[in-house]
């Protein structure tokens, strides 16, 4: 990735910070695109801020895109940016639709320059399955506005790379965890209510989902832009591994040693709950080479450390950030 020209939307998202840092690192030249051009509204770029080129843009609307006339010969492009919480979906229909659809046909609409473009779909795709774990040869049954939107984006690509024969591809991360994640996410979310000693609520917990630590995930994203040939096919981007929720509350409430009262059961099931999500990941390691390097329980507790640091940070009376 040395000297690469590298654009990155969403790239101060999760994922896509994570993302971002790695390309830095590797002597990669990077362009993010992100709604609002101000460090304090990318904090997740605060180290790397003046090692990037950032592009202001909204992707729904596309006259905001035709600023990327300006720039040439991506090598990499990895299309990052969604609206991303499947509950809040439900209530934001028609934002999920426009940016994780309409958003993607903008961008591939308004980008005629570069060498690859990595489509980022999403395991919820895949819906309700009779066969577990997932393969991409699996019906998706998305059921959700937001997994609607990103199937809606994948399909276009996928459109896109048959009428241009350009080189589009796209994968499915599934589940991903680790710092500077946002705590409307399942793991954020547990792991502060924990260290806080907050009640937890939950539902029965007997429905499953795979974790992924966010250092595999981006290892996957490198593996898929670096490959020789061009896959043509949707890849998994996934460890394989299934937990139950109820577990992961009881992993979590040990490792942070909470004194956080459980209340499992509280809550009733949702109605369209996905009771396995699992990735069927040999797809990724015959075509890419790539398998996932760090372990969940590992990656759980690097997590744990790193939350407790951004506590002290955020809430700590006497830490820089709350005497500015």
């Amino acid at each position: 990735m040395n000297e690469k020209k590298i654009l990155i939307t969403g790239g101060a998202g999760f994922i896509g910070s994570h993302l971002t840092k790695r390309l830095v690192r590797l002597g990669a030249d990077v362009t993010v695109m992100v709604k609002y051009k101000s460090l304090i509204d990318n904090i997740r770029l605060s180290s790397i801020w003046q090692d990037i080129d950032v592009i202001e843009a909204d992707l729904r609307n596309i006259d905001s895109l035709r600023q990327l006339n300006s720039y040439k010969n991506f090598d990499f492009v990895f299309h990052l940016a969604a609206y991303n919480h499947v509950g809040d979906s439900f209530l934001h229909v028609n934002e999920a639709l426009l940016s994780n659809a309409v958003a993607t046909a903008n961008l591939l609409e308004c980008l005629t320059d570069y060498g690859r473009f990595i489509y980022t779909s999403t395991s919820e795709v895949y819906g309700y399955q009779h066969s577990v774990p997932f393969e991409e040869e699996a019906k998706p049954f998305p059921i959700s506005p937001y997994a609607v939107g990103k199937y809606a984006g994948e399909l276009y690509a996928k459109m896109k790379r048959h009428q241009t024969n350009r080189p589009i591809v796209c994968i499915r991360p599934f589940n991903t965890f680790g710092p500077y994640q946002s705590d409307r996410a399942v793991i954020p979310e547990l792991i502060i209510k924990c260290l806080l000693g907050s009640p937890i609520e939950t539902t029965a917990g007997v429905q499953t989902r795979e974790f992924n630590y966010v250092d595999n995930i981006i290892d996957g994203f490198i593996a898929i832009a670096e490959a020789d040939p061009i896959p043509d096919q949707v890849i998994n981007i996934g460890s394989n591994c299934e937990i139950a929720i109820r577990e992961l509350i009881l992993k979590i409430h040990n490792l942070t040693e909470s004194r956080s009262e459980l209340r499992v059961g509280a809550l009733p099931n949702r109605p369209t709950e996905i009771w396995r999500m699992c990735a069927d990941n040999e797809r990724a390691e015959r075509l890419l080479g790539w398998k996932p390097k760090v372990p969940f329980d590992d990656g759980l507790k690097m997590t744990v450390d790193w939350y407790r640091k951004y506590l002290d940070v955020y809430y700590g009376s006497s830490s820089p950030l709350n005497k500015l």
